[in-house]
C-alpha cells in the first residue's frame, strides 16, 4: 500500500527524537523520499509530513497560480518558507525542530495520523479532539447523503 493509514502515538525520547512508525516509514521508502517533508498545516495545529507525492502535490497547487501572482507569491510563503526537510536516522527516528513543535503544541509525545498521500503529526490531546470531531461531522453528512441516494441493490449495484 502506498497510503498513509492508521494511527500511532509515540514517545519522544531523551533527546527529543520520535520513531516514525514502521508502515509510514515502508511508505516513504516506496516513495523515494530519503527524508521527512514537513511544515505547519495551515489550517490546523498540527504538522504536515510525507514524501514525494506531498511535494508533489504542493507544487501542483502553486503552479495553478500564474507565475509572480500575489496567490502564487503567499503559497509559496506560506508552504515553502515554513517546510523544513527532517533527517531519518539509522532507527527510524526524527528530530522535530521547535517551531514546528511550537505550532503543533508537541511537548512529550505526538499522534501519527495517516491521510493517504500525507500524514499529519499532532500532540496527541489535540489529534483526540480533532478525531471526535471529524467523526461526529462526517456521521452527520452521512445522515444527510443516506437521504438523499436512491437504495442500492446487492453489493453496491442500483436496482
Amino acid at each position: 500500500m502506498d497510503r498513509f493509514v492508521s494511527n500511532y502515538t509515540l514517545r519522544l525520547d531523551a533527546k527529543g527524537r520520535v520513531s516514525i512508525p514502521a508502515p509510514f516509514r515502508a511508505v516513504l521508502a516506496r516513495d523515494g523520499f530519503s527524508g521527512l517533508y514537513c511544515y505547519p498545516a495551515l489550517d490546523a495545529p498540527a504538522l504536515d509530513a510525507g514524501g514525494n507525492a506531498l511535494f508533489a502535490e504542493i507544487e501542483a497547487l502553486i503552479g495553478r497560480f500564474p507565475p509572480y501572482s500575489e496567490e502564487r507569491e503567499q503559497f509559496s510563503a506560506a508552504l515553502y518558507s515554513t517546510s523544513e526537510v527532517l533527517k531519518i536516522d539509522g532507527e527510524g527516528r526524527v528530530m522535530l525542530t521547535e517551531p514546528l513543535k511550537t505550532h503543533a503544541g508537541i511537548a512529550d509525545a505526538v499522534a501519527f495520523a495517516g491521510a493517504g498521500h500525507k500524514f499529519q503529526i499532532w500532540e496527541p490531546g489535540r489529534f483526540r479532539a480533532e478525531l471526535a470531531e471529524a467523526t461526529k461531522k462526517v456521521r452527520a453528512l452521512k445522515k444527510q447523503l443516506g437521504s438523499r441516494v436512491p437504495a442500492e441493490g446487492p453489493h453496491g449495484a442500483r436496482e
